[in-house]
């Protein structure tokens, strides 16, 4: 019976995990190739997004620098992830390698530490914060 229950929680466990690192995979689309409704979607609307420069964004200035173009990612690369679940809340860290786009038309490479807060609304995982680092040299 304790093994059960045992595997039983490590399978809600990584169930959990995968709906979440799913959800974290759709925003890295959509940072990439960006459109009003998917970003909506993904997005809470008390998003707090948070820039290594120190910019903070709301979900309205978030989604207008993507679709815009000010904010343009030509490709995303995400490696050392860890999901870390809490109930309906979910802490994503991870390190982003991306090639960015900048208003010159210039493409510059960027190295960050990214943390991302996640919160279950039904069955959909939905971006509530974002926090990103520089590294350390």
């Amino acid at each position: 019976m304790i093994l059960v229950l045992f595997l039983l929680s490590f399978t809600v466990a990584y169930a959990q995990n995968k709906t979440v690192e799913e959800a974290v995979n759709t925003l890295t689309k959509l940072l990439i190739d960006p459109d009003e409704a998917g970003l909506k979607d993904i997005t809470m609307p008390q998003l707090s997004y948070g820039h290594s420069s120190g910019a903070v964004q709301n979900q309205d200035q978030f989604m207008a620098a993507l679709l815009d173009g000010s904010s343009d990612f030509v490709n995303i690369n995400i490696s050392e992830q860890q999901v870390i679940p809490s109930g309906k809340t979910a802490l994503v860290r991870h390190l982003m390698d991306a090639n960015v786009m900048g208003a010159d038309g210039q493409v510059s490479s960027i190295k960050l530490h990214i943390l991302t807060v996640w919160q279950k609304k039904g069955s959909h995982w939905r971006l509530l914060a974002r926090q990103a680092v520089r590294p350390p040299q």
